[in-house]
């Protein structure tokens, strides 16, 4: 199975196990008429939705290059991760305004043992479905899988964060109203992890050093000389790259000889590293 179908196989997991649990959890605040299980059973639910979100993002992202798309269909991958990311600082906010209106009207949770089964429960399963979509999004190098891991990871910690609050929870009425901030507050956190693994590389980011290693190298044996290569520009469209540089070459070189060598280094770059390079040639100085 390719990575693209564990991709799609890892997301469609995450739907089902999120809608069970969140369902679990939802009966559970209910029943103690706590906000902050709620908060947490919301928190699973939205998972079903960035889930969903990921699911769209890979499909639309695996179409080839067209008319309308030249360089591909790979940047939906990071526009689904930015939807995600939004979608987590939007629930992060209504649980802190929860939080709050729960401290203001005095409101206590009355816990019991279904509570310490929901959250569980929930670190289990979610710790679960974040180790699988990392696995995957590291093998695959999916900024969106690896997203929605994090979104699942932030659950299990929140539940993590509730389960430690039940023990004391019978002693301070405050107490639930307070987790629910609490939970808030990691989630708008992950929110802006999440935005920042897809927002750098939507505007654009410098090449690695490394890589420009590799291709200055990759230059000189193209060439079979030293070659001064530079001003590189590296634009990512998901799997697909594109990269623009400069050489530098003799001033006595015929243009077709200089056509040759530039041609000569795409096709080793495109081999070896599977990048579309475009080089501008220039004399040297």
């Amino acid at each position: 199975m390719n990575t693209a179908k564990q991709a799609r196989l890892c997301g469609f997991g995450s739907i089902i196990g999120n809608l069970l649990l969140a369902a679990f959890k939802i009966f559970v605040a209910k029943l103690c008429m706590s906000s902050a299980i709620m908060a947490d059973a919301l928190h699973t639910l939205s998972d079903t939705v960035t889930s969903l979100v990921f699911v769209w993002g890979l499909k639309i992202s695996q179409k080839h290059a067209d008319h309308e798309h030249p360089f591909g269909h790979g940047r939906a991958e990071l526009i689904a991760t930015v939807i995600i990311g939004v979608l987590l600082a939007l629930v992060g906010v209504e649980f802190a305004i929860d939080g709050a209106k729960r401290l203001l009207n005095h409101q206590a949770a009355d816990y019991n043992g279904w509570a310490y089964a929901a959250m569980i429960a929930t670190i289990i399963v979610k710790e679960g479905m974040a180790q699988w979509a990392f696995y995957i999004a590291k093998r695959g190098k999916l900024a969106s899988l690896k997203a929605d891991g994090m979104h699942h990871r932030s659950d299990a910690l929140s539940s993590v964060v509730i389960l430690i609050g039940l023990v004391f929870g019978s002693s301070f009425w405050w107490l639930d109203g307070v987790l629910s901030i609490f939970v808030a507050l990691m989630i708008m956190y992950s929110s802006y992890e999440v935005l920042m693994s897809a927002v750098n590389p939507l505007l654009g980011e410098e090449a690695d050093p490394e890589l420009i290693a590799k291709i200055t190298a990759m230059c000189h044996y193209a060439a079979g000389e030293d070659i001064e290569a530079h001003h590189f520009h590296l634009h990512s469209y998901g799997e697909h790259l594109e990269l623009t540089f400069h050489i530098r070459l003799p001033r006595n070189m015929s243009l077709e000889n200089a056509h040759n060598v530039a041609e000569e280094i795409q096709d080793v770059i495109r081999r070896e590293l599977q990048i579309e390079a475009t080089i501008h040639t220039e004399p040297k100085e």
